[in-house]
């Protein structure tokens, strides 16, 4: 009755629609897909009071590495400066100057643009299931029902939080909205083949195909399976009747555009995976727990439990800490490895056997296993992250929502489908709050992932924030009983006792046993020694001091796991010159700084490590080592990709050299002023 006195009121403001029952759809599709937008932004707003986390900082604070993005030479060396992937996510990088130009910036407008960003990708969804559901020949009403709740289901999903308020997934959202754009591209280019109009069907195909392929990629390296993903479209949903004429022209320039535009992308893409094998096992041997036949064993069960999230939402999760998720050692340990790989191969084959009765169905299972084809694959990243859902789950409740559209049993289905928009919306509201809150989301973090080094330490540090030292050291205490080897535990255990006035003799022992076994190559042991130095040199705790500082490095530099790693070597080396300096042994940390150098040739690190040498009152030590850079220069070639382009641009702009100037006529009034004092002081001219 509600639906009937709506379309009619409808008819009597607009009455020409009428007329045109097309009009009067697209109307009321484009004015609940508002509504639902709305709904989205309820959700999520209490999400946009929350504050920087983790990668957040290591990635956005780029935008006031050179000075502030003001003028064309600085943005030039930002935009460059990515080292995530080959690429450098450049797009994703030009998309922060929306919200910061330089640094600090207040992370508020970073996650309403995260928020705007992730509103506009439900738009484009529901945009690309309207033009697959019209290529499958979907009924136009079921069609649009479908598109609508298929959207609703993901983009009111709360495990996407943790990819929307987290501002560094920026780049996992980007992919997905060229990809979608993609798919959209793609079916404008079939229908334009289908009617003939062949210049306009190549240029939206090869927009879809290759344009938004590379804009995807320049976000974030997974967006190069954008053709991957449209090819499985191309199986399923976008299967052609034509293909019953096999002679038929139509159906010779549909083949031969999938494998024009699909077909090379896809065997590139393959070529370029089994290239990296080598070179994955190698960096997986050098700083990974596990090895990558590991990896590929472990990656079906955490497929298998991310589908579980996706199907059971829940208004917690693991949030950002994965690391208590173990690695599967062989086929039955644990007793769910075999199962997953089980289930993971029956389902991608179930998925590929359906293709022609269900093709929906197909289509969403095909693309989501398809979209995690690199990073649950053989790549040595992390073993497990919520966000690698947020573009292969686009889907996943599309065939779920056409179910639903059937007419049959029409209120039955239709309660039951407001009543999912409505938890979904609630479980999300929730877990946004909890983002906004990060304080709340540390403690409760730190409660649902017992087992993980790094909910622990986040958990500790907010305990330590709010003064709670005692707190902390329970809670890092009992976890580093349970993980001796974790040094997120070890070391941030010895710096919370160091700030009460001592660190116990077995905190400082653990600590060392976790320095030479941790099988983890985190930045915490530099970052942990960088922000202890000067807490020994000044004898500020008990327990602490320089000496032990010493031993701990030799600690470290005993690690079978990182010993002899060149990123380490370089660290280790930086920290002896830095403990050097602290002893006052300004030719020791010479000589460390300069092997730092020698281990991994760069100007930062010269500059970096002369400037230490300088502020502690050894200028002409700094000079020096700023000559002996010198030597290095021809040794200092960037990698291949982005970093050789950034590198170019620091030259073109005479960067490197300006800066060196810089300091070196710092450094050389500060040794000429050195001089002078002590030419001048009474001891030297009784």
């Amino acid at each position: 009755m509600l639906a009937t006195d709506y379309r009619t009121r409808l008819l009597v403001i607009f009455p020409r629609l009428s007329r045109n029952p097309a009009a009067t759809l697209a109307i009321t599709f484009a004015v609940a897909l508002a509504a639902l937008l709305a709904m989205a932004w309820w959700a999520y707003y209490p999400g946009l009071s929350g504050s920087y986390l983790f990668d957040d900082l290591a990635n956005i604070n780029a935008t006031g590495a050179t000075g502030p993005i003001d003028h064309w030479a600085t943005f030039w060396r930002y935009i460059t400066s990515g080292v995530a992937d080959p690429t450098g996510r450049p797009l994703t990088l030009l998309s922060f100057l929306i919200d910061a130009r330089d640094w600090p910036a207040d992370p508020h407008s970073f996650k309403l643009t995260n928020l705007l960003l992730h509103l506009l990708n439900g738009v484009l969804l529901a945009w690309a299931m309207l033009a697959l559901g019209r290529r499958a020949k979907v009924n136009r009403r079921r069609n649009a029902i479908a598109a609508w709740l298929g959207t609703a289901f993901w983009l009111l999903h709360p495990l996407f939080v943790s990819t929307t308020l987290y501002i560094v997934q920026r780049e996992a959202m980007l992919p997905a909205t060229f990809t979608f754009i993609g798919l959209i591209c793609w079916c404008t280019g079939r229908e334009r083949l289908d009617e003939g109009r062949a210049l306009q069907a190549w240029s939206w195909l090869i927009a879809g195909a290759w344009l938004c392929t590379m804009l995807a990629t320049l976000s974030k390296a997974n967006g190069v399976l954008l053709p991957l993903l449209i090819a499985v479209a191309e199986c399923t949903v976008l299967r052609s009747q034509i293909f019953s004429d096999t002679d038929s022209a139509v159906a010779q320039r549909l083949r031969w555009c999938r494998w024009m535009l699909l077909g090379i992308p896809i065997a590139l893409l393959a070529l370029v995976m089994v290239a990296e094998i080598p070179s994955a096992i190698r960096v997986a041997a050098e700083s990974r727990p596990w090895t990558i036949g590991q990896r590929l064993l472990s990656e079906p069960r955490i497929l298998m439990d991310y589908l579980q999230l996706l199907w059971l939402p829940r208004a917690t999760s693991y949030g950002l800490f994965n690391d208590q998720v173990r690695a599967s050692t062989d086929w039955v340990h644990p007793w769910t490895t075999l199962p997953s790989i089980v289930a993971v191969v029956a389902l991608i084959a179930f998925g590929w056997s359906a293709r022609k009765r269900h093709p929906l169905l197909a289509f969403a299972i095909l693309f989501y296993f398809a979209g995690q084809a690199m990073e649950s694959s053989f790549l040595p990243l992390e073993l497990a992250f919520e966000h690698r859902n947020y573009l292969p789950a686009a889907f996943m409740f599309w065939p779920f929502a056409a179910w639903l559209s059937v007419p049959r049993n029409g209120r039955l289905r239709t309660a039951g489908a407001f009543l999912a928009i409505v938890v979904l919306a609630l479980l999300t509201w929730t877990r946004a709050s909890v983002w906004g809150n990060v304080q709340q989301q540390a403690l409760i973090w730190g409660q649902i992932n017992p087992d993980s080094a790094r909910a622990q330490a986040f958990a500790a540090a907010v305990e330590e924030y709010r003064g709670d030292y005692l707190d902390a050291i329970t809670r890092l205490r009992k976890a580093s009983a349970m993980q001796p080897t974790e040094v997120q535990l070890t070391l941030n255990l010895a710096a919370a006792e160091c700030k009460t006035g001592a660190i116990e003799k077995s905190t400082w022992q653990l600590a060392l046993y976790s320095l030479q076994h941790t099988a983890n190559g985190s930045r915490a042991v530099f970052n942990w020694f960088t922000q202890i130095i000067p807490s020994a040199q000044r004898l500020q705790c008990q327990g602490l001091s320089l000496t032990g500082l010493e031993q701990a490095l030799a600690a470290a530099r005993a690690n079978p796991k990182h010993g002899r790693q060149h990123g380490r070597q370089q660290d280790y080396d930086h920290i002896a010159g830095l403990i050097a300096i602290a002893i006052g042994q300004p030719q020791q940390a010479l000589t460390d700084f300069n092997a730092a150098l020698t281990a991994s040739p760069n100007p930062d690190t010269a500059l970096q490590q002369a400037a230490a040498l300088g502020a502690s009152d050894y200028p002409v030590y700094g000079l020096r080592h700023l000559d002996f850079a010198q030597t290095q220069t021809s040794r200092m070639k960037p990698n291949f990709g982005m970093a050789r382009l950034h590198e170019w641009v620091l030259q073109h702009q005479h960067y490197w050299q300006n800066e060196t100037a810089r300091l070196r006529a710092t450094l050389a009034a500060d040794a000429a002023a050195k001089r002078k004092t002590e030419t001048d002081s009474p001891l030297t001219n009784p």
